[in-house]
């Protein structure tokens, strides 16, 4: 194997690993919810840790991936986030819950930074696009941890020895893994970040992954919820499960699918998917119906965040690192609103009625890809 396969191999790892954790937690918010005895609004406040976390870890795992290889801050990112994630299930107060929680993501920022600077970095060496893969990789982590985690609810095995096993396994792998990790790929111009009028080509980049991450970050923290309260089944898991299995079937595919139609006919078919699916499963709120909507939610989401990094890679104006950190921000933005908004809604309505939002926010996706497409092709033109 060579030196580039080797690492698209490493790196995949990393990948996965990072979809296998966050799943993990993500599936076992409902156990949370009961076990705190929190309402809808009460556990959107509490969400609120994982974005607000993350806005703080921005700017530090920027530094961090434009002042080492991005293979150091990744490495200790998902050591520090596999024993937060242990911290979770440990918790027995409100205060220390959004303590773990804020810690699990704050090391999630850092990780997912230095993962997708490798990524980028890594597609320069290849002739064909590999982002989406590496996604899809994520998905599949996913997939693999909220369909164990189905199987320790179905056998009644608590939360705590759950998430330590997943943090015994991470490490392990972690540390067995980073040695052949993508080496001297610290940007040496394109890191100094400039205030004042947003960037246009960023600025169109951003509220995409905005608009996205309501979406997705929604559909982790709330499927679940929605499944349990809504759907009103026993295995509250199915409906996550179903989305994250969609998602990753998507991403494999995404780069051919990419390469076949081209990126401004993908935005808009993901933001049709979005809207189409979350319109089904709020107006047939029963099982089959909602598997099949948050089936094609799971088609929409896939590739919007793969292609978004893809083209923050192409900036002019910033490193890989710094363009994916700025555009990050806009993610995490929308993770802050999303997510706790659905529960003030639900709270002040009912849980269908608040996933209308998502529905919104999908097919935003449609007219801020439009204009960004043909200001690129104005440029084009012009030069």
């Amino acid at each position: 194997m060579d030196l580039k396969a080797r690492q698209r191999v490493s790196l995949s790892a990393f990948f996965f690993l990072s979809g296998f954790c966050f799943s993990s937690w993500a599936a076992r918010i409902p156990t949370i919810k009961n076990a705190f005895g929190f309402n809808e609004a009460e556990l959107g406040t509490i969400l609120l840790a994982m974005p607000i976390s993350s806005l703080i870890g921005l700017p530090f795992s920027g530094w961090l991936v434009t002042k080492y290889d991005s293979r150091i801050p990744l490495t200790a990112g998902f050591v520090v986030h596999a024993l937060c994630l242990s911290l979770i299930s440990f918790a027995t107060t409100t205060l220390t819950l959004v303590m773990a929680i804020f810690l699990f993501a704050f090391s999630m920022r850092i990780l997912n930074i230095a993962m997708n600077t490798q990524a980028i970095t890594l597609q320069k060496q290849f002739d064909r696009k590999i982002n989406g893969s590496f996604h899809g990789l994520w998905s599949t982590g996913g997939i693999v941890g909220v369909g164990f985690t189905t199987l320790l609810v179905a056998m009644d095995v608590s939360i705590t020895p759950h998430l330590m096993s997943v943090t015994a396994a991470v490490i392990l792998a972690t540390l067995f893994t980073y040695r052949f990790l993508l080496r001297n790929d610290r940007s040496t111009a394109g890191n100094k970040l400039t205030f004042g009028k947003p960037d246009p080509y960023i600025l169109y980049l951003g509220l995409m992954v905005f608009f996205a991450a309501i979406c997705e970050g929604g559909m982790f923290d709330w499927s679940g919820i929605y499944f349990q309260e809504v759907v009103q089944v026993d295995i509250f898991t199915a409906g996550y499960l179903i989305f994250m299995t969609c998602m990753a079937l998507s991403r494999f595919l995404s780069d051919r699918i990419i390469d076949r139609i081209g990126m401004p006919a993908t935005y808009i078919f993901s933001a049709v998917f979005i809207f189409s699916g979350i319109g089904l499963a709020i107006l047939f709120p029963s099982f089959w119906p909602a598997m099949i909507g948050f089936s094609l939610v799971g088609f929409g989401t896939a590739a919007i965040i793969p292609m978004t990094f893809t083209l923050a890679g192409a900036s002019k104006k910033y490193s890989p690192g710094m363009a994916i950190s700025i555009i990050a921000t806009y993610g995490m933005v929308g993770m802050l609103i999303g997510p706790p908004m659905i529960g003030y809604l639900a709270h002040a309505f009912n849980l269908r009625v608040s996933f209308i939002a998502f529905a919104c926010a999908g097919f935003m996706l449609i007219p801020i890809s439009q204009l960004f497409f043909r200001k690129e092709a104005r440029v084009a033109t012009a030069n």
